[in-house]
């Protein structure tokens, strides 16, 4: 006998996407992390993603990635959400980290670099700053 689609047995998701911000009290900044976070479901539906903030906001790192944990999750991508890389990106999130892997030795939390390191994120940057769509020719 075939299942249907509807019957077939589901798997949890073992991998999961955290962006990573510093946070802030006003709900509009939040705005921007949250299209991302709707973007990145959209495009890749077999990761979990969640925001995580260094302060001003909840929930903060520990917390997500302790609920990952819990959700079975083994993997774990953590995206700094910054365009520069000062003492929290350089510092603090790195030093965040050890400590979660201290804590969390069954994941693999694998910390990329801040987007504002990415050259992609330059350039499109700068295609916006001079009215250009991505990618086109001046």
């Amino acid at each position: 006998m075939l299942m249907s689609s509807s019957q077939a047995p589901t798997t949890a998701p073992t991998s999961a996407i955290v962006l990573f911000a510093h946070g802030s009290r006003d709900p509009q900044w939040h705005q921007p992390m949250l299209k991302v976070t709707e973007r990145i479901q959209h495009i890749a539906p077999q990761n979990l993603v969640r925001c995580a903030y260094l302060e001003l906001t909840t929930p903060d790192l520990p917390t997500t990635v302790q609920e990952l944990s819990a959700l079975g999750v083994t993997q774990v991508r953590i995206v700094p959400m910054f365009l520069g890389v000062g003492r929290h990106a350089r510092e603090d999130l790195p030093q965040l980290v050890a400590q979660l892997r201290e804590k969390h030795p069954h994941l693999n939390l694998d910390l990329q670099a801040a987007v504002g390191e990415d050259d992609r994120l330059v350039h499109l940057l700068a295609d916006m700053a001079v009215g250009h769509a991505a990618g086109q020719a001046a």
